[in-house]
């Protein structure tokens, strides 16, 4: 079983950017691509698992995801980087479109995505790490028995400003930083 570090997307990997509808809104911080390379080098399973209830709420088309994401993957692999595995909610309780409206075990802080993470990709969660930018993040990893980074990006700084007891054994400024903390814990 491999270890893992399951990356929030907007806000951690790439900047916040409200409900992401167009590629000329995806902006990369400047060490994402870096960061991702380290992980790599060091043998981690990288993952990105986001809830995207911008579909569920009519604001986005699914297609759009997919098409972020091979956007992210090409930009990653120019510079010799890679995600092994991208995973999305499309889910909300409340969303305008019928078929996206339920309560599910996917959308975070519910553990699903990672769990489907680990078996797609043989991942031993209890060795891995859950990096993002907002509580449920973290708390979708600790679920399983994965070690949070809290990022300062995104809604960070909002997040930190009200701690959650447990979720998150760092926090930290960015992506890079929490890199270098899960490196040196490895």
């Amino acid at each position: 079983m491999k270890r893992a570090v399951v990356l929030d997307r907007d806000g951690t990997l790439i900047e916040e950017a409200g409900y992401l509808d167009r590629l000329e809104r995806l902006v990369f911080f400047p060490y994402s691509v870096d960061a991702v390379r380290l992980l790599n080098q060091a043998g981690f399973v990288v993952v990105v698992a986001t809830n995207q209830s911008g579909i569920a709420r009519g604001l986005v088309e699914e297609s759009f995801i997919h098409e972020a994401h091979d956007h992210i993957t090409a930009r990653l692999s120019a510079g010799g980087a890679r995600v092994d595995g991208y995973y999305y909610c499309p889910h909300h309780p409340d969303a305008v479109r019928e078929a996206y409206r339920l309560r599910c075990d996917c959308r975070k802080p519910a553990p699903g995505l990672l769990r489907r993470a680990a078996e797609d990709l043989e991942i031993d969660l209890t060795r891995s790490f859950a990096v993002g930018d907002r509580w449920h993040d973290l708390e979708a990893g600790a679920a399983v028995g994965a070690r949070g980074v809290l990022v300062r990006t995104g809604y960070g700084r909002i997040s930190e400003a009200a701690p959650r007891p447990g979720a998150a054994p760092a926090v930290v400024d960015n992506l890079i930083e929490a890199v270098t903390w899960i490196l040196r814990q490895s």
